[in-house]
């Protein structure tokens, strides 16, 4: 059967050879056509195999960036949120000391304090005097002042008393040189009782302050008794059975 139709196949090949070089000269006739006596179309071939596949293409060019966007409108800023808690208070710091303010001196001219390279004091003291004066100098302390601008401290201390009176008083006070002090003031102390009668009281007292304006050179310090202002006459007493002092000491004068 196969040959017979490869033979049918070789055939119509060859009357459409002829056909086609009658056609070619004679281009006016018209075409000729099989009636009947053609064969039957052949099949279909097979399909022939699949080539290898193809090497891959070139890499395209890289595209160009794009426009930049414009920049887009800033937005409403938003309402302001609520106040945060209080924190806790910081620690206080210490308060550094405040420095005393200097002394003014006189118009024109400024106040130095005198230089004083080491303590100048004396203190004289002695025990059981027992003085019984109502009116005088008890004791004295004899006392050398390096400078003139500088002032005096001096105190006293020890045993005091006024006996068997009522509504009575007594002043001990300190003198410079005779005088008692004016700048500022007197140094004194009293001691008062109301109602005495029989009453022996001995107490320590102490009387103490600063004067002003004393001369340098050999000053002589003494304590005395005395009446109070607008009382009259009383049984004193100096010292009893201890120690009885008298301190001076030269220090700076203070500040105005």
């Amino acid at each position: 059967m196969l040959s017979l139709l490869m033979l049918m196949l070789a055939a119509m090949t060859a009357v459409t050879a002829s056909s086609g070089s009658k056609q070619s000269a004679q281009s006016t006739q018209s075409p000729s056509f099989c009636y009947g006596g053609c064969g039957i179309p052949g099949m279909h071939g097979k399909h022939g195999t699949p080539g290898a596949p193809g090497r891959d293409g070139r890499d395209g060019r890289d595209g160009r960036d794009g426009a930049k966007g414009d920049q887009g409108l800033q937005g409403k800023t938003g309402p302001q949120g609520p106040l945060g808690d209080k924190g806790p208070a910081g620690v206080k710091g210490e308060e550094g000391a405040k420095g005393e303010p200097g002394a003014q001196g006189p118009p024109g001219q400024i106040w130095k304090p005198v230089p004083m390279p080491f303590k100048n004091w004396k203190e004289c003291v002695w025990k059981n005097l027992n003085d019984d004066k109502d009116s005088g100098l008890i004791k004295d302390c004899v006392f050398t002042k390096n400078f003139s601008d500088t002032a005096l401290h001096v105190y006293w201390t020890g045993a005091l008393r006024i006996y068997g009176c009522n509504d009575c008083c007594k002043r001990w006070y300190f003198t410079f040189n005779g005088a008692e002090c004016s700048a500022p003031l007197p140094i004194d102390g009293v001691v008062y009782m109301q109602t005495g009668g029989n009453k022996n009281l001995h107490r320590v007292r102490h009387i103490e302050g600063h004067c002003n304006n004393i001369q340098k050179g050999k000053v002589r310090v003494g304590f005395w008794i005395g009446n109070c202002a607008s009382y009259g006459n009383a049984d004193g007493q100096t010292g009893w059975n201890s120690v009885s002092r008298i301190f001076v000491e030269e220090v700076p004068k203070a500040q105005a």
